[in-house]
């Protein structure tokens, strides 16, 4: 059986974008956070649109998993690409992990954090996921699994390589139709949508990477709870062969 595949992503680290491109693939079918609710329940967090995402979705997180792997095994036609985001997984039980292939998406901390303090002014550790990241990349490391880390940088510098190399290792044949999609929103994008996906409808492809030079000084001391436990992660991610052009 085609095992669902399993993103987890921090917030503004182009997982919107690397979901638009697997929903490219006629063998895919795309799911948008599907812990979303769940994790809103529990945590009480004050985020956008919360009451409208609680009502348009399933909160309790374990039946949510537990349904989507069954759907996996009732349709052996597409594979299920779950994106999701690590800071999600709040009080659950995480023994579906061992039915799901797992891939970890980071982005630096310093391109990252002035994004997403916009929309969660008071953003901390836990709203990037990345400790949670390198917890979950442990765990499943010593149970024998093999999680792959992607990098967004490196995966705007080299998407056709990055994406390859992610295709190889989910058993899956790089389909070139990943690389752009039409602008505008997709049906399967969750009802959280217009609060942070603006510039990915706008894109019909992986926009080029351009390093950002200016950090705001109020953000350092989170910056230095994050660095830690990016660099972590980021040595072990894959990495692109192509020239930077920054």
């Amino acid at each position: 059986m085609n095992t669902p595949i399993c993103l987890w992503s921090g917030p503004r680290n182009v997982s919107t974008a690397l979901m638009y491109s697997f929903a490219e693939r006629p063998d895919i079918h795309v799911v948008d956070e599907p812990l979303y609710g769940h994790y809103l329940l529990v945590s009480g967090a004050d985020h956008p649109a919360r009451d409208a995402i609680m009502s348009s979705m399933n909160c309790d997180g374990y039946a949510v998993m537990r349904e989507l792997i069954e759907q996996q095994r009732q349709d052996s036609a597409r594979r299920l690409f779950l994106k999701h985001m690590a800071h999600h997984l709040v009080d659950l039980d995480l023994d579906f992990l061992r039915e799901t292939s797992n891939i970890f998406l980071i982005r630096d901390p310093r391109e990252m954090l002035p994004s997403l303090t916009i929309q969660l002014p008071r953003a901390t550790l836990r709203d990037t996921g990345l400790k949670r990241q390198w917890e979950l990349f442990e765990d499943l490391s010593r149970a024998g699994q093999h999680p792959v880390i992607l990098d967004s940088r490196e995966l705007l510098r080299d998407p056709a390589g990055i994406l390859r190399r992610l295709c190889e290792h989910l058993g899956l044949l790089f389909d070139p139709c990943m690389l752009s999609w039409e602008a505008g929103p997709r049906a399967e994008d969750g009802v959280w949508a217009p609060h942070w996906y603006h510039a990915v409808h706008r894109s019909t492809g992986f926009a080029p990477y351009r390093a950002k030079e200016e950090f705001p000084d109020h953000l350092q001391p989170l910056l230095d709870e994050c660095k830690h436990w990016y660099d972590r992660l980021f040595d072990n991610a894959l990495t692109s062969t192509a020239t930077p052009t920054e």
